[in-house]
């Protein structure tokens, strides 16, 4: 059923879980995605990306379906907007019905970032709809992460004051995009945050961390964690096996259906361990 995200993440929150937060780039996804969260029986938060946005050339055919596939799950799933720029866009997202939008101006100067952010949130919270954004930058958009653009937990505190954001992405060692699950989080950095920050941490580029680092990240005070590359490892994986095993298969089904079984499986697994 469609579940509006801030009920997922603060259910997370005060029962000391992390909040499973999965991206979509196809149907496939957006099926498996849920499929996983109906075997694990937890709720669940389907992300459409700006750069999957790009990549179909619009919103509204992906958007409608993942919003689709939600309202049709015996599971609680909420679908949001994730790491958009373009104001443009979030505003599609609010008109198509999205429960929340993460308003990523984390490259601008702070008080760029802020006035930005404010206006965004003004916008979203005049239509119901929750807004998450970053301060700080998590690495693997334009570099390596570095321990200079980490996150600084008082800065973090008056950034929500002036914000109003219902949600904080932090930079506490994580990277977007890793292939290998190696990623050293700080936790005692994610611990401070907590304390001085009054909203929802959330755990970008969660894929390069290992299982028993993503408990510990939930336990130290994350409720959202995001994870995409570790979808698509499986996907990729479970689509060449089945190609290699079965090279005269020209049917889209046969091999986007064992990437989409591999996807159900890991999320399952994941969720578990968020819940853990």
């Amino acid at each position: 059923m469609l579940t509006p995200t801030a009920d997922i993440v603060d259910a997370a929150r005060r029962s000391g879980h992390g909040a499973g937060a999965f991206n979509v780039i196809q149907l496939e996804h957006a099926e498996a995605i849920v499929a996983g969260a109906e075997k694990a029986g937890t709720p669940v938060v389907l992300q459409i990306s700006e750069n999957a946005v790009r990549y179909h050339g619009s919103l509204e055919p992906l958007g409608q379906a993942a919003l689709a596939v939600a309202r049709a799950s015996s599971a609680r799933v909420a679908v949001h907007l994730d790491h958009a720029t373009d104001v443009a866009l979030v505003r599609q997202a609010v008109r198509l019905g999205f429960g929340s939008i993460m308003y990523d101006a984390s490259v601008m100067p702070y008080a760029d970032n802020v006035a930005a952010t404010a206006a965004v949130v003004r916008d979203c919270h005049e239509h119901g709809v929750y807004v998450e954004a970053e301060l700080g930058e998590v690495g693997g958009k334009d570099g390596v992460h570095a321990p200079g653009v980490r996150t600084d937990p008082a800065e973090a505190a008056t950034y929500v004051a002036a914000t109003g954001v219902d949600a904080l992405a932090v930079a506490v060692g994580t990277s977007h995009a890793m292939l290998t699950r190696d990623a050293t989080v700080d936790l005692g950095l994610i611990e401070r945050l907590a304390a001085a920050v009054p909203v929802p941490l959330v755990l970008h580029g969660s894929s390069g961390v290992p299982d028993d680092d993503l408990r510990r990240a939930v336990a130290a005070g994350m409720a959202k964690v995001n994870i995409a590359t570790q979808l698509n490892k499986a996907f990729t994986g479970a689509v060449r096996a089945f190609l290699a095993a079965n090279p005269s298969v020209v049917d889209p089904r046969k091999y986007l259906g064992a990437g989409r079984a591999a996807v159900t499986e890991e999320v399952a697994r994941l969720l578990a361990i968020l819940a853990s």
